[in-house]
Formats: structure tokens, sequence, C-alpha cells
């Protein structure tokens, strides 16, 4: 089809510019759309390639894109414009991203862990995003990533992907393995396409190219070849790039495990970890500087013989990132335990989970005093221990569990802010008794965050002495 396209053709009122790129997904050509549809920035038409010498795997994968990427929204997909349903003639009309590829910045590497982290982050964000609409991307590379000139991350083609919803077409005509050879992870291989944690993986093999300058297992040009990642343990970045620190090789070597089960549940807490270095739980994996011995090689062979069974899918909703707010101020308000029976059951609720907790203090006095809680440095520190003494008696995994004490002079506009970028599902908060009338932190801080929220609000309120019940729970949506 794309060879009878010219420059100057006009399709559905689109005039053709020229071609801009052409590869086994699809031909994407510059357009100008008629002025009754123009959007006001620049825009691009997809089509298949039909006729001879195509690949009939292009025919699927537009299909599978023109009935996904309309379906989805956000600043992390591009804007579709139009789309055209003649069976002889369709194609997608889109927004043309204006950014620096993430293919150009690969080229450039390693580039500085901070770099990585940031980008990383992006990235993260944007797989979050369309893993919430019910979307597994599965060709996640660098040539499916454009950057923002804000930094934002826009995932590109489509073609691959798999939704929840709608019929697996690729599936269907078992091309299990569709996807680039040096990013597609184990559990494609093994013929499952519905994981979001296959994205992870990917996203994991960036870091590592980004932070290494080397594709973590190299570029397979067989199937065979893809194979060995069921098993094979890649190089330590640390090995390649000594200047790596430890807690980036984590969240790198983290992403990339060969089972589903063992990387992290959701792409939110990998752009936790990025933004959060300071909050990596080490493990072995930050430690290694050198290639996997026989025995680790063995051990990891092992396992990969006795994953007979795909593991199951992790809903991003049965691993919510939770954020608490505790109001260190006041260490000694009755909410605080009503607030900690009402976390710990919350928490129960889940095999996995990120938690937050976090405190929004007032601020040093200015010019600090001469004891130590009245100097910045200080009143962090204690507030901190008053957080970790919170949480100590529901004995949680400190992995699992990150202290964030800031100074604001708006604590409602503070957590619904690292809320926002931290992609927090769920906030739980106390507020104060529907009769109590005294001025409390609770209350305004409760009410603000409440109508605030883009996520479910769990508010922990405690009932006057001598009304019944000691303390009441609801959660606001």
């Amino acid at each position: 089809m794309s060879a009878r396209i010219r420059p100057g053709d006009t399709i559905d009122g689109f005039t053709i510019d020229g071609l801009l790129h052409a590869g086994g997904n699809g031909y994407l050509y510059r357009v100008k759309p008629p002025r009754e549809r123009d959007p006001g920035f620049p825009v691009l038409m997809k089509v298949p390639g039909v006729g001879r010498g195509e690949p009939t795997l292009g025919v699927v994968s537009f299909e599978i894109e023109q009935a996904i990427l309309p379906q989805l929204n956000g600043l992390h997909v591009p804007k579709v414009i139009a789309v055209g349903d003649d069976p002889l003639q369709p194609y997608l009309v889109m927004e043309a991203i204006v950014g620096e590829g993430l293919a150009a910045l690969v080229q450039r590497a390693p580039l500085v862990p901070e770099a990585v982290a940031e980008i990383g982050a992006a990235i993260a964000d944007a797989l979050h995003e369309i893993h919430r609409q019910h979307v597994v991307h599965l060709d996640l590379k660098p040539e499916n990533v454009m950057l923002r000139p804000n930094g934002d991350a826009v995932l590109l083609d489509f073609g691959f992907s798999h939704h929840a919803r709608y019929p697996d077409l690729l599936a269907e005509e078992q091309w299990f393995a569709a996807g680039s050879a040096a990013y597609v992870s184990p559990e494609q291989l093994r013929g499952h396409r519905g994981d979001p944690r296959s994205d992870v993986f990917a996203l994991g093999a960036i870091l590592y190219e980004l932070a290494t300058g080397e594709p973590p297992f190299g570029e397979p040009t067989t199937y065979a070849g893809m194979r060995d990642r069921l098993w094979r343990l890649p190089l330590p970045p640390r090995q390649l790039q000594p200047a790596i620190p430890p807690w980036l090789q984590e969240v790198i070597l983290h992403c990339l495990e060969a089972q589903a089960d063992r990387r992290p549940p959701t792409a939110a807490h990998v752009a936790f970890d990025l933004r959060h270095p300071g909050e990596v739980a080490l493990t072995r994996r930050s430690t290694w500087t050198t290639s996997a011995g026989f025995a680790r090689q063995l051990r990891s062979w092992w396992r990969s013989q006795r994953a007979t069974q795909i593991p199951p899918v992790r809903n991003i909703a049965t691993a919510p990132v939770i954020l608490i707010a505790v109001d260190t101020e006041h260490p000694d308000d009755e909410r605080h335990p009503a607030m900690q029976r009402a976390a710990a059951a919350i928490v129960a609720m889940y095999a996995e989970y990120r938690l937050l907790l976090v405190s929004a203090i007032r601020a040093a006095p200015l010019g600090e005093g001469e004891r130590l809680e009245d100097t910045a440095s200080g009143k962090h520190l204690e507030h901190r221990n008053r957080l970790r003494a919170w949480i100590a008696p529901l004995k949680l995994p400190t992995a699992r569990t990150s202290l964030h004490v800031i100074e604001s002079a708006g604590p409602a506009a503070t957590i619904l802010a690292l809320a926002n970028a931290n992609h927090v599902d769920l906030i739980i908060l106390g507020a104060p008794a529907p009769g109590e009338r005294t001025l409390a932190w609770w209350r305004s801080v409760a009410s603000d965050v409440t109508a605030g929220a883009s996520c479910s609000v769990h508010v922990v309120r405690v009932r006057p002495r001598g009304a019944g019940d000691t303390d009441d729970v609801e959660a606001v949506p």
C-alpha cells in the first residue's frame, strides 16, 4: 500500500508531505490536516505495509495499534487525531512528538547515573500510566521512546501491545515472542504476553544500556540466542562501569530478574526507587562487580527449569503505593493508635506494596538556635525518628517503607504533591471528630487532601469519648 502513496496525495483530506520512516510495523508520513481538523500541532499518518515483500506481521501489528492507541490518553502517548477504517486504506493520524528520541541518547551512553535515573523514572511514569489503562507495551526499546522538552517520556508504536480487554491477535497467530531481541522478556519467550512486568524487564535493559553503553544480553539474531536470558545472568553494570553506584545497579538488576515475580511489582515502584536513591534496599545484587560464577549461573538455570508455569500477573491494584500522613508535631495525639491499626489492616491485604510515611513539619527558626532541635538538621532527624517509632509497632519490612520529613507551610499541598509525583494509590490520614471544635493539624489537612487527591483517601476519625466505639474509619474515593 505504501508504494502507492506519494507526496501530494490526499487521503481523507490529509495531504501527504513525505515519508518519515519505513519499517516492518508500517510507514510513517508527514501530513497536513484539512483546516477543519487541524489540531494545532504537527501530525503524522501511519499506514501498514501491504504488497510484495511486506510481512504479514506488519498488517496484524497495525490492526493492534489501530485498536489500542485511540483508547489511551495522557501525556505519555501520542494523541490520535483520526482513524481510517476503510479496509483498503486503513490509517492512523497522530501527534508528531516534539523532542529527542531515546535512541539518540543511547548512542551517547554511558550517561552519568543522575541522567540514567531521571530518564528511567520518566519512562517508568509512562509505563505506569499505560498499565493503569490495561495495556502492556511489549516492545519497549529506545527507538520507541521520545522525551518531550520538559522531560516527560512518550511511548510509541503499540503494534505488539496487549490490552487486557481486547482479543490478542498476536497470540492467536502464535507470534508469542514478537518484540525486539535485545529487550524482550523471558516470559514473552515462554508464550505469555499479558504481564506488565515484561515492560519492567525491558526498562531494566534500557537502564543497563544507558548506564554502561552496552545491552545486557547483546543483540541476538536467533530465537535460541534470545532464550539464553531465561537463565543467563548479565554482567554486573559495575563491572563495565565502576563509577555506577550500588543503588543504581540494584535497581537495574532487580528489573532484569528472569522470573517476573522476582522483579519490582509495578513500574511505579521503579520510578520511586530511581527518584529516591537513599531509600533503595540494597541486596547482594548491588555488590557484584564480576561476572556470575558457575554456581550462581547454575542456580539461575535450575530456577528457569523449574519455572514451568507462568507466574500470575500482578495487577497494579494488588501492589499499591500507599502514603500515610503522620502528624509528628503532636506525637501524643489520640489519633495515632487508630491510624496505626488502620494502616496495619490495609497493608495486610497486599502481598506487595510500597509505603511512604510523610511528616510535613514547620521550618526551624530563622538563623537556627543553640539547641539541636532548633536547627534544621536536628529538627529533621528528630521527626524522622518519630516516624520510625510510629511505624515500628507494625513490624513491616523496612525494604518496603520509606520515611519522608518535609518542611512546609502547607502540609496538605505537600502531601498532594508527593502523592502525585510517586503514583500513590491510597492516602491514609487522620481527621478530627465531627464535634471537635479545636483547631488541629488534622482538620485543615484532612479536608484539603480529601478534596484535592486524585487517588483514594482513607480517613481515620476518632469518636468523642462516650459516643460508643472508640474510633471510626472511613474511605473517601
